[in-house]
């Protein structure tokens, strides 16, 4: 019996310990090929279909994407293949 509570435990902290390191993160990517007013809708929609993503702020004059995120859930490697494969390659802003 003390085992299996000792395993409990165990995992109990184990899983608390990685929602603590879960946070969001928010990234400005520079996206390509924005020329018409629905360039915007078509990269806001292909950012909030992948997993983790919160929120998306598409700017067509700024030609970026404000992404806010979950960084257990993905990363932005997967934010700006998401747009390439919409067809507005993307990259991290410094």
């Amino acid at each position: 019996m003390i085992k299996l509570f000792t395993s409990f435990t165990f995992g109990l902290a184990m899983l608390m310990s990685s929602m603590a390191f879960a946070a969001e993160k928010t990234v400005t990517l520079a996206v390509q090929n924005m020329y018409c007013a629905t360039c915007p809708i078509t990269i806001r929609k292909s950012l909030e279909a992948v997993p983790g993503v919160v929120k998306v702020i598409v700017s067509l004059q700024d030609e970026t994407a404000i992404v806010t995120y979950d960084d257990t859930k993905t990363d932005v490697k997967a934010l700006t293949t998401a747009t390439t494969n919409a067809g507005y390659p993307a990259t991290a802003k410094g």
